[in-house]
């Protein structure tokens, strides 16, 4: 199944606001009340606001006119306690906003982190992680300043512009009407250029994903860089992703903010208007000083959000080129579901009925296979590299399903198993084996909820009942040895002795080892040889190896390479296979 990321420009960078605000409300699910009381306080302090210009014309006409200094006074008392009300009211919803684009990033996180863990390996190895931080990380950030900070103000500053521009026309409407021309002229450039800021800021978040992904990929192969002195190349391709990250943040720059002058522009000339044709209003007796003054206030309320609107535009469509990337990972479905099947087919612990396999749509890596495993036998797979040995016991394992055909556990079509049922019956030992930061103690139990609770000496009688004590000798402080995740203290022979532990403490029915022995001595080889002959007779192996030592015990030999899996027959036999097909290779 396709799982790459979109990393290029999509049709939803050019959708209308209002389908963008559409897609931001699921977001904001469970934070009704909250947002809803955020609301209220805005209502309230554009209210005051508002109120404030009326009450100030009002002392201008009545009271300073007049010189009644108690007036004044009285009046500016009432206006100061108009000034508190807001105050308060626009403390209440910063505060609430603030802890509602908090809990939206917190949820956000959690949704795509549970979504990444329940898409199959196909997906991970289609897409860059560094990418995959980065929507995690800064997409969903995006979205938190939007909805903590931009929202209210985008909210507050509409209320503001809407109540203004009512009041400049309902107290005189050729005024009003004047002073609100500039405002049409900028709203009617802004609904144009809307679709190009969206566009220059959806390039920017996948420039600075590509740009995680490149010092992701840098960081976890420094050793590898060093070792091949690559550091001019891996120098050059940062450098190429920080260029494109550079220009696509100036374009989206210069985009978000080309409307602050515009803005700007535009309430300088609605003051201008307002007082230019204010004093010829009042030259005719049809306005009065005070009421001009009020006008000019609400000029400046009008504009003054516009203007501010202007910034929060450029925060508003950093959260939808956000939203776009982030929803796109929460669509995505595993293919890899639960199929009901309860159809038993023969009493093979494993086995491939005419099954075919290709990687994202390629050419076929394995072609109508059919082969079976009986229990408690021991099987090895060999082959020249690239021949699809690990890709048959990823099959095995249900890292993949097929393309076509049919694999089969205990009978049944693996893909009825859950994965708690297929980790208990299936042992899986990686070629190169992730550990976890903790201790070796910590790493052998993981997902194991049957010795997860067990204190250490409890775990160390049961590795010993296991025959796997002796393999705790390779580490220095036995299971309190530290591990982080890099592994770098360790040798790939140590990790792959935990892992080694870690899937035989489980006694699974089939235990594959994918070069598990590769990165280990010939003394602590033997050892495990001797610990997987101590295994449950029903236990069945298979062990993918390249030394020929490692599968001289194995009941059965396949040969897999172009495309098919063959029985090998004797050890002389798999030899002449093994090298005939390394020299077709």
């Amino acid at each position: 199944m396709h799982y790459r990321l979109n990393t290029q420009d999509t049709n939803q960078s050019k959708e209308p606001l209002r389908v963008g605000l559409t897609r931001l409300l699921p977001v904001m699910a469970g934070e009704g009340r909250n947002v809803a009381l955020a609301v209220f306080a805005i209502i309230i302090s554009s209210a005051t606001t508002l109120t404030a210009p009326l009450i100030i014309a009002y002392i201008v006409d009545r009271f300073i006119a007049t010189n009644d200094y108690q007036g004044v006074f009285v009046w500016s008392g009432l206006l100061l306690g108009v000034f508190l009300i807001g105050l308060v009211s626009s403390y209440v919803q910063s505060r609430t906003m603030g802890g509602v684009g908090r809990r939206i990033l917190f949820n956000l996180r959690n949704a795509i982190f549970t979504k990444l863990q329940a898409l199959p390996v196909a997906f991970f190895n289609q897409n860059k992680s560094g990418d995959l931080i980065s929507r995690i990380n800064n997409d969903t950030d995006k979205i938190n300043q939007f909805f903590a900070q931009a929202l209210m103000q985008f909210l507050s500053n509409a209320a503001l512009m809407l109540g203004a521009g009512v009041l400049l026309v309902s107290l005189n409407v050729r005024l009003g009407l004047a002073a609100l021309v500039p405002a049409i002229i900028v709203l009617i450039a802004t609904r144009m250029l809307s679709g190009w800021v969206k566009r220059a800021s959806f390039k920017s978040l996948q420039t600075l994903g590509g740009l995680s992904g490149e010092v992701q990929e840098s960081l976890a192969n420094f050793k590898v860089i060093v070792a091949f002195n690559r550091l001019d190349y891996f120098r050059n391709k940062f450098a190429g992703a920080n260029q494109a990250n550079y220009s696509a943040s100036v374009k989206a720059g210069v985009a978000s903010n080309i409307f602050l002058p515009l803005y700007g522009l535009a309430a300088n000339l609605g003051t201008l208007i307002v007082l230019a044709y204010g004093i010829i209003l009042i030259g005719n007796g049809e306005l009065t000083t005070g009421l001009l003054i009020g006008y000019i206030l609400y000029v400046t309320n009008f504009y003054t959000p516009m203007r501010q609107l202007a910034s929060i535009w450029a925060s508003l469509q950093l959260a939808l080129a956000g939203l776009d990337r982030i929803s796109e990972v929460l669509a995505l479905n595993s293919d890899m579901t639960i199929v009901p099947s309860d159809e038993v087919v023969g009493d093979a612990v494993m086995a491939f009925d005419d099954v075919s396999f290709s990687y994202s749509g390629g050419q076929d890596v394995l072609s109508d296979i059919c082969f079976s495993l009986e229990r408690g036998k021991t099987y090895a797979l060999i082959g020249p590299t690239g021949g699809g040995k690990t890709t048959t016991a990823s099959l095995m394992a249900r890292l993949y399903d097929p393309s076509a055909g049919t694999v089969r556990l205990n009978g049944r079509d693996i893909r009825a198993f859950t994965a708690e049922e297929r980790a208990e019956t299936i042992g899986f030992i990686l070629q190169e084996p992730f550990l976890f930061s903790g201790t070796v103690g910590d790493n052998i139990v993981y997902g194991n909820p049957a010795y997860a609770d067990l204190a250490g000496g409890q775990l160390v009688d049961r590795l010993d009942e296991a025959g796997l004590s002796g393999l705790l000798k390779r580490f220095d402080q036995g299971l309190e040895t530290p591990v982080s995740a890099s592994g770098d203290a360790m040798s790939l022979g140590q990790k792959q002795l935990i892992a080694f532990m870690r899937a035989a403490l489980r006694n699974p029915q089939l235990l594959i080892l994918d070069e598990a022995t590769a990165n280990i001595d010939t003394v602590t080889e033997k050892l495990l040889e001797e610990i997987l002959a101590a295994l449950p007779a029903q236990t069945t192996t298979v062990i993918i190896a390249h030394r020929l030592n490692t599968i001289n015990n194995a009941d059965e030999i396949f040969f897999v390479n172009g495309g098919t899996v063959t029985p090998a027959g004797s050890m002389e036999s798999a030899v002449d296979m093994l090298l005939n097909g390394q020299m077709q290779s």
